[in-house]
């Protein structure tokens, strides 16, 4: 599992790598009942705090993507693909309401902010 952190991207660090996690576990990489690195490992592999590492695995878990059990480790959940695409989407429709918002009120025409989403999405 390969995780590269950037000390100059304005996410933390602990987000970094729930995001990186959640992206291996929906395009397959990473498969239901599969075993994460321990926290120790990872923090260590990765030159972070433990406690970094732990709250990434603690938002992993409290968004279902992982589970632990204690003395064991953490693995991969078994999940509901459409149920967390489902999700992923109201929270991207959130962030699109408020760029529209920010659009019609400075005058920023359709066009132009389709293409700033078009920009980004390909990147």
């Amino acid at each position: 599992m390969e995780i590269i952190i950037s000390n100059s991207s304005d996410k933390p660090i602990y987000e970094q790598i729930s995001t990186r996690i959640k992206s291996l576990i929906m395009d397959g990489t990473l498969s239901a009942g599969e075993a994460l690195p321990s926290m120790r490992a990872l923090a260590r592999d990765l030159h972070i705090s433990v406690i970094t590492v732990q709250r990434a695995y603690e938002d992993l878990t409290r968004d279902g993507f992982i589970e632990t059990v204690s003395g064991k480790g953490s693995f991969v959940a078994a999940q509901n693909r459409e149920f967390i695409q489902e999700e992923q989407l109201r929270i991207a429709e959130e962030f699109l309401l408020k760029a529209a918002q920010i659009g019609k009120t400075h005058g920023i025409g359709y066009e132009r902010m389709a293409d700033i989403l078009k920009l980004f999405y390909e990147e």
